[in-house]
């Protein structure tokens, strides 16, 4: 009998890929199909931090999605499980988180920028000139 349990189990086990934006290449792993996407993506962050990999991504597993290559335009949540969709291919995407800008800090910003692209423009009209 225990052997008919797992041999159920481990048919529901397989391999995944997920690719990183901005890494070399993708990461490999086997999961059960009932694991959720934010336990999927948390083993996918410890591999990517255990093998050394760059960018760096940090751990925090809130500020990554899963999107499935080719099911569809919408990412899994995180609580869906990674075998709902009968997809082995995943890309691993950071979520961008942007400050609220008030109206006076982008002036500041503006004006900051103005200096540096006049500083810019003035430096190539120098090695320009001089030629």
């Amino acid at each position: 009998m225990k052997k008919c349990v797992s041999k159920k189990k481990k048919a529901n086990r397989f391999l995944i890929t997920i690719n990183v934006f901005g890494s070399a290449g993708p990461i490999r792993f086997v999961v059960n199909g009932d694991d959720t996407a934010a336990g999927v993506v948390e083993t996918a962050l410890k591999l990517y931090a255990r093998e050394g990999r760059l960018p760096i991504l940090g751990s925090d597993v809130n500020s990554f999605f899963l999107y499935p290559v080719n099911a569809g335009l919408d990412a899994l949540y995180s609580t869906e499980s990674i075998g709902s969709r009968g997809v082995r291919n995943f890309v691993l995407g950071k979520i961008q988180r942007h400050p609220h800008m008030t109206e006076a800090r982008s002036q500041v910003i503006a004006q900051k920028g103005g200096g540096w692209l006049a500083w810019l423009q003035k430096s190539f009209s120098l090695k320009i000139s001089s030629h």
